[in-house]
């Protein structure tokens, strides 16, 4: 998209964003914190933090609230693991799961300084054990670092699958060739978008990063973070060494749980894709983690990471995905109308978020022992509360805002989807517009200011619509500023002509559903909605939900939409397992087989089935 049309409107609204200061608190460290956990708000009540973790059937909770640049509180609720019941303290440790990523970025960041490894050298001059695959999307084209660890490389494999004891354990260098006997899910790495142009989340991208930096240093990624990370920031119960290792494990320890609260396998998950996934850590050795980068991002004299390494881990590298990312970090929260840098983590039955700010020195950083149903409806209120009850929050500029009129609503209004499956509904209420956040979770108000143009509370962005771009005709909402300053908005969402096809696929509707999403493919084949990857996670999810009828229909319109798709038959196939159904289970483990004939998980299947 071209900036043009736009660029009057987008000088003058540059000009409204001011900078507030944060009204001085005088409540307590204790008193923010009975506060924060005892006015949570959850499907429209007010509860406490144990009465949602009873209601949500989550086990254990650990949380640590830093201010200035200090920790001010910690506090854990429930068990490590059902079968002790022993109760959870302050060090216990987590797998972190995708929260890996980020500290991975920072060792390595720390490491180029060092002048041990350049972030910006191709890649493949430190690679030994493994090349990547070839590819004409890549040809020509330097792979570094950098692409690696801002998700901008375009490789695929986005998580990996979690792993017990008992499980065959495969190396990093299997795990990116995609043998994996018992899943389908990890396939083998591939190039789904040309380097650099992009932004695709891969945990299979912090593996090359992995593998390479190993192989070049000669060290493993376990020992070079303890000696450049761990160890000289004292977080004592942090490791990426994993259980089934003989080097000694943590021993004060979660451990992973099912939506009905029972231990999965053995409940210690094992990674050896440690970049992406393998960090163990607290919410403690988390906060203060993060202080460290905030004192550096402050100016002030810090012991491990340095002004530049912080500013390095947390400029914006790409705005490719909504609000922006960073080498490592999620740069597109904005509650309380600051800047924070923050990532996410989330297994099969345990996970977390941490968060920080920019500037200021405030943060959180918790950790569940339980799935996403389970642990993520809590974090989301506690992080609100949270922020409410320390007063984090800046007030926005609302000055020459104009009237939101029914026909600017008009033209605004709908569902906006991205190519990499964010969905955004934009409401008209009462004169007033809400927005839902990319994730969804957050309700944001848009205060108009021209042009189309928005500013969105709890964002700080400003947002435009109906931006046309020349190349397709089609109209976006893209990002016109972000934390300040002024994006590229050849990224956008397009906005979803009548209803979304998933939602026929709710009413039990599948012949419309089915057309749905052939129009869609056919008008947008970027549309994130058709991608492989959310038509098999929608998939999944509602065949764990026992939603059968919707589950079969989002696995029968994968395989018409991606016939020459291994994986959509292999899934198909595995409904059909579950149903009792060995026919079409067969039939469709066999179509699997016929398309990939290295597909080990199809074999097995329909030797099991022959029995």
């Amino acid at each position: 998209m071209k900036k043009t049309p736009c660029k009057g409107i987008v000088l003058g609204i540059l000009c409204l964003i001011s900078t507030y200061c944060s009204a001085q608190q005088s409540a307590s460290s204790e008193d923010k914190m009975n506060a924060s956990i005892e006015n949570l708000e959850h499907n429209g009540s007010i509860y406490n933090v144990e009465q949602i973790m009873n209601s949500l059937g989550l086990k254990g909770l650990s949380v640590a609230v830093f201010e200035n640049y200090e920790i001010s509180w910690t506090k854990t609720w429930g068990v490590k693991d059902a079968v002790s019941n022993a109760p959870m303290d302050e060090n216990t440790s987590f797998c972190t799961a995708s929260i890996s990523k980020p500290v991975t970025a920072t060792l390595f960041a720390i490491l180029e300084e060092k002048g041990l490894i350049d972030l910006k050298t191709p890649v493949a001059n430190y690679l030994k054990r493994w090349k990547f695959p070839e590819s004409d999307l890549a040809a020509g084209i330097d792979i570094t670092l950098e692409h690696l660890l801002s998700h901008t490389a375009g490789t695929s494999q986005h998580g990996h699958k979690d792993l017990y004891k008992g499980d065959i354990i495969l190396t990093p260098v299997q795990s990116l060739n995609g043998e994996i006997p018992e899943s389908n899910s990890n396939r083998k790495l591939e190039f789904r978008d040309t380097p650099g142009t992009g932004w695709r989340y891969s945990g299979g991208g912090y593996l090359i990063a992995q593998i390479a930096v190993e192989d070049y240093l000669g060290e493993s990624l376990a020992d070079l973070a303890q000696e450049h990370l761990f160890s000289p920031l004292n977080l004592k119960n942090t490791t990426f060494i994993q259980p089934n290792e003989p080097t000694f494990f943590l021993t004060n320890i979660a451990k992973s749980h099912d939506g009905n609260g029972r231990i999965i396998r053995d409940g210690i998950q094992i990674s050896p894709q440690l970049a992406p996934s393998g960090l163990w850590s607290t919410p403690e050795d988390m906060a203060n983690f993060m202080i460290e980068i905030q004192k550096a991002l402050n100016g002030t004299m810090t012991k491990v990471i340095s002004k530049k390494v912080a500013q390095r881990i947390t400029d914006i590298v790409t705005v490719k995905v909504m609000g922006g990312w960073s080498l490592g970090w999620e740069r597109r929260f904005a509650f309380g109308n600051r800047d924070w840098f923050s990532h996410g983590g989330s297994n099969g039955g345990m996970g977390g978020h941490i968060y920080a700010t920019m500037d200021g020195g405030n943060g959180i950083a918790f950790f569940g022992n339980g799935g996403n149903a389970q642990r993520i409806p809590i974090l989301n209120s506690l992080r609100s509360s949270i922020i409410k009850s320390h007063g984090w929050i800046l007030p926005l500029d609302k000055n020459n805002h104009k009237i939101i009129t029914h026909t600017v609503a008009d033209q605004v209004t709908g569902i906006y989807v991205s190519e990499y499956g964010e969905i955004v509904p934009v409401e008209y209420e009462d004169g007033r517009l809400f927005a839902k956040d990319f994730d969804g979770r957050q309700r944001l108000e848009l205060f108009y200011l021209g042009n189309n143009a928005f500013k969105v509370d709890q964002s700080k962005r400003i947002i435009w619509f109906n931006a046309t771009n020349p190349s397709d005709g089609k109209n976006y909402m893209a990002t016109l500023v972000q934390n300040g300053v002024e994006t590229d908005i050849d990224y956008g969402l397009i906005k979803i002509e009548g209803k979304m096809p998933f939602t026929y696929l709710q009413e039990g509707n599948y012949e419309e559903a089915l057309e749905a999403y052939k129009k869609a493919q056919k008008n947008n084949p970027k549309n994130g909605i058709l991608s492989e990857r959310v038509l098999n996670n929608t998939g999944y999810q509602e065949l764990r939900k026992k939603n059968y009828e919707i589950a079969q229909s989002t696995f029968k319109i994968y395989t018409i939409l991606y016939p020459n798709s291994a994986n959509a038959f292999d899934s198909l196939g595995e409904f059909y397992m579950v149903k009792g159904d060995k026919k079409n289970a067969l039939i469709n483990y066999r179509k699997s087989l016929s398309i990939d004939p290295k597909n080990e998980n199809a074999k097995k299947m329909i030797a099991k089935l022959m029995e």
